[in-house]
């Protein structure tokens, strides 16, 4: 739930191993999952999507934070 004065929530969550497929083959990575939470009153979901996209972005390479 989003109470005012807020419009975003994010959560971070621990790393865990999910199976996925890669090139054709199966293989194990670890997702972290990161859900958001939008108040649509105040920011606009593409918006929303953008951000997540972005810190999507940083958290797979943190290290272009440093350039």
């Amino acid at each position: 739930i989003i109470n005012p004065p807020q419009a975003r929530i994010g959560e971070v969550s621990a790393g865990q191993q999910r199976p996925y497929v890669k090139h054709g083959a199966l293989a194990i990575a670890t997702v972290m999952p990161c859900p958001l939470s939008v108040d649509h009153r105040v920011v606009d979901g593409a918006l929303g999507a953008e951000w997540m996209a972005e810190f999507k972005r940083i958290m797979q390479d943190p290290l272009s934070l440093m350039l």
